[in-house]
């Protein structure tokens, strides 16, 4: 059996499965004693399994059994939901999904498993804790002091162990075989944190278990062997910290390609729900390729209409222009059809991120509500790949740097859980996604500060700038104001690509701050990139388009009106100063004499405005963005070039490049 012909439908089916195994995962974490749930998971890594043995893949299909059965018995009520539980499982599915990634890039979808596995037959053997888990996670959480205690003890050649101490079930006095661990221990070494606390070991507040980080310049064996002369200590196991910011720059890929479904907000009715799975049987998967190829064709046909207009227009014959028009309607109506074609809900990026937030949030000890809404948003599938990367960076600053730790928020009289909001809608021919945290806001002082120190902006610049503008410093290359370097993230990390990747897709990214409040970061995205509505203008006798997403209005200018400041042309447009940029100048159009009147175009890019000084107008029209390929890649103002109707090519004005 030619198992090839299948093999694509396979990775997408197996990644819906494992999407599906994620979100369920996440809402049987809150909702543990949800046995429908669980059913739920089980069914999809069942399917996963058969899919896999079929296929060949047995590797995958022998960690999916594993997962079965630790199922098998939870939905059995053999075996409860707990956080142990829970890390073995995610950690099962993130090997499914590197397999999964392995398979689609051509390899043989072969990993080393055996830690998932010995996690999960850990947990049906009733050894949850001892060594799978302790190996894959640290038990203890650190804050920022004892991260850079720990640190700096290892700089310095000292080793850094975590003790888990089990006393016998029949000790009695637990206190005081806890002193007598730590006084054993204080000869070795310096005790950095207990867990439970040292009041709580004190008043007996803990089971049989503890756990004491110290460092040494002792090794593990010698340390054990320690406290093993204790009365009454039944185990002693030492390990090597593992601090879980230190890997998290190893793993941002891969947390990345975790793909996770979010959850719904209430379950559908029985009716509804039958509604959804009649609609999904119609559904059908099409290549991607296949949709380029099409838009393609549609594009050659754009250009064509635009042709017999103009032809028609010329003859002005009856027939011919009912032809055109009865002709562009339908051109239009198929138009929309194959744009929506193309459109991709932004749940497929939004999937990722509760995942990823509830890894991060256990990272740094925070608590962190995220709310998504507008999932359902749809953008150009071209958009849909590129705006993952910056989507992440400003959630992981956001988690790092926006929302304060547990005692802080407390402090200032804030719920211990910090809110993440994510969302999008649309408004016009654009998609917005905004992320708000209630965290501790950017300090526009500090940012000026940092600004001013790197040279960024001069001291008169500063003093007539908008808050909106000084916060969009952040996004200056090298730019921080973190005071410690964090692996997760630095306010300003990443930031400059962040806006140059939002706006090489067209889009912009504004920050709106309240210091001690929170702040928002606000991505505005076009809702396609291949055909466009421009208006078309004319200097001496070259064409160019300028999007309409960028226009404010139109304006006619006579000499008079010029000023000079700064050694540059300005007009006062509204009562504010807007610099003209000569597009005849900026272009090398040779003209034969100098206007008394100029036709003038306001376009703005965020806060800045600037006038585009042309000719003439020639007026509105839709035109196909087409790319000026590799060896006029790097074409200064230009973004792309049409075909009009006539058969003349216009270039596509880059009005962000001229406003900078």
């Amino acid at each position: 059996m030619e198992m090839n012909q299948y093999l694509e439908v396979f990775i997408e089916e197996s990644k819906d499965h494992l999407q599906n195994c994620n979100t369920q995962m996440l809402e049987l974490e809150k909702n543990p004693s949800d046995l429908s749930i669980v059913n739920e998971i089980f069914r999809s890594a069942h399917t996963l399994k058969g899919m896999s043995a079929t296929m060949g893949y047995e590797d995958l299909a022998s960690l999916t059994h594993h997962m079965e059965n630790v199922l098998d018995d939870i939905r059995n009520e053999k075996l409860s939901v707990s956080t142990s539980v829970m890390d073995a499982l995610f950690s099962a599915v993130d090997d499914l999904e590197e397999m999964i990634a392995s398979i689609a890039s051509g390899g043989d979808g072969k990993k080393d498993v055996s830690q998932s596995v010995s996690m999960l037959e850990g947990i049906l053997s009733g050894e949850l804790s001892k060594p799978a888990l302790e190996e894959s996670q640290s038990s203890v959480q650190y804050d920022e002091f004892e991260r850079t205690v720990i640190l700096q003890s290892l700089e310095q050649g000292y080793h850094a162990l975590e003790l888990t101490v089990s006393l016998r079930d029949d000790c009695l006095l637990k206190a005081a075989r806890v002193f007598m661990v730590f006084e054993v221990l204080e000869k070795s070494g310096e005790v950095i944190k207990s867990s439970p606390s040292v009041d709580q070991l004190e008043e007996e507040n803990f089971d049989q278990q503890f756990c004491v980080t110290i460092a040494t310049k002792e090794n593990a064996d010698f340390i054990e062997k320690s406290v093993m002369k204790v009365s009454e200590v039944e185990s002693a196991v030492a390990t090597e910290v593992k601090l879980d910011y230190e890997e998290m720059s190893v793993s941002d890929k891969a947390t990345e390609e975790a793909a996770v479904t979010q959850e719904t907000a209430a379950e559908a009715p029985e009716e509804l729900k039958e509604t959804q799975k009649a609609v999904s049987n119609k559904t059908i998967r099409v290549n991607i390729d296949r949709l380029d190829v099409l838009m393609n064709l549609f594009e050659e046909l754009v250009i064509d209409r635009g042709r017999l207009e103009q032809i028609s227009k010329e003859l002005n014959h009856g027939e011919l222009n009912e032809t055109v028009e009865r002709m562009s309607r339908i051109s239009g109506d198929l138009q929309s059809i194959i744009l929506t074609m193309r459109m991709v809900p932004v749940e497929t990026v939004f999937n990722r991120f509760p995942r990823m937030i509830r890894q991060l949030a256990r990272d740094l000890n925070k608590q962190i509500n995220l709310e998504i809404s507008g999932q359902d948003t749809e953008l150009d599938r071209t958009v849909i790949d590129e705006i993952g990367d910056p989507l992440v960076h400003l959630l992981r600053n956001a988690i790092d740097h926006g929302v304060e730790s547990p005692a802080v928020r407390k402090e200032k009289g804030k719920s211990e859980t910090g809110t993440i909001q994510l969302r999008a809608y649309h408004s016009g021919n654009h998609v917005f996604i905004e992320i708000e945290d209630d965290g501790a806001g950017i300090s526009k002082d500090k940012v000026l500060s940092k600004a001013l120190s790197k040279g960024i902006v001069t001291q008169e610049q500063s003093k007539t700038m908008t808050d909106s503008q000084i916060y969009e410093l952040i996004m200056a290359s090298g730019f921080s104001t973190a005071e410690t370097i964090s692996d997760i993230s630095g306010r300003g990390v990443g930031l400059d690509v962040v806006k140059t990747t939002i706006e090489s897709l067209g889009g912009s990214i504004t920050i709106h701050s309240a210091e001690g409040q929170g702040s928002v970061f606000s991505v505005q995205l076009p809702l396609t990139l291949s055909i466009i509505s421009v208006m078309l203008v004319e200097v001496e006798f070259e064409k160019f388009a300028i999007p309409l997403s960028s226009i404010i209005e139109t304006a006619i200018v006579k000499n008079d009106d010029i000023l000079h400041a700064h050694n540059q042309r300005v007009i006062d447009f509204r009562g504010k100063v807007v610099p003209l940029v000569f597009l005849n100048e900026v272009f090398e159009v040779e003209k034969d004499s100098e206007d008394d009147i100029h036709s003038v175009i306001i376009v703005r890019k965020g806060e800045k405005m600037a006038g585009l000084v042309v000719d003439s107008f020639i007026g509105q029209q839709e035109v196909v963005l087409k790319s000026l390929g590799d060896y006029l890649g790097d074409v200064f103002a230009i973004s792309g070039a049409t075909i009009l109707g006539d058969g003349q090519v216009a270039l596509i004005v880059d009005c962000n490049a001229l406003i900078q």
